[in-house]
């Protein structure tokens, strides 16, 4: 499995929390240009699962959201329907 299939399998509190970790490593300093460069990786990939999960949220959050707006306008066209066609009975 390669580091990114690896990343992409991650949760999105895992991914957030070592990228929290990756940052908090590359402030403190005191590692060579080499694994400086490996932990930006990782941090990209980390911050790439990150985003990915939150429009996948987003997305679903709208997809809601419209739903539920769609559904009081059918209910309600519905209901008035049923009762002007009972009324004139």
């Amino acid at each position: 499995m390669t580091s990114s299939n690896v990343s992409e399998a991650l949760g999105y509190e895992q991914a957030r929390d070592e990228l929290i970790d990756v940052v908090r490593r590359l402030e403190t300093g005191g590692t060579t240009l080499e694994e400086s460069l490996a932990l930006w990786e990782r941090g990209e990939e980390l911050a790439k699962v990150c985003r990915q999960w939150l429009e996948g949220a987003r997305k679903r959050l709208n997809a809601a959201l419209a739903e539920e707006h769609e559904q009081p306008d059918a209910e309600g066209a519905e209901g008035q329907e049923g009762r002007s066609g009972s009324g004139g009975e």
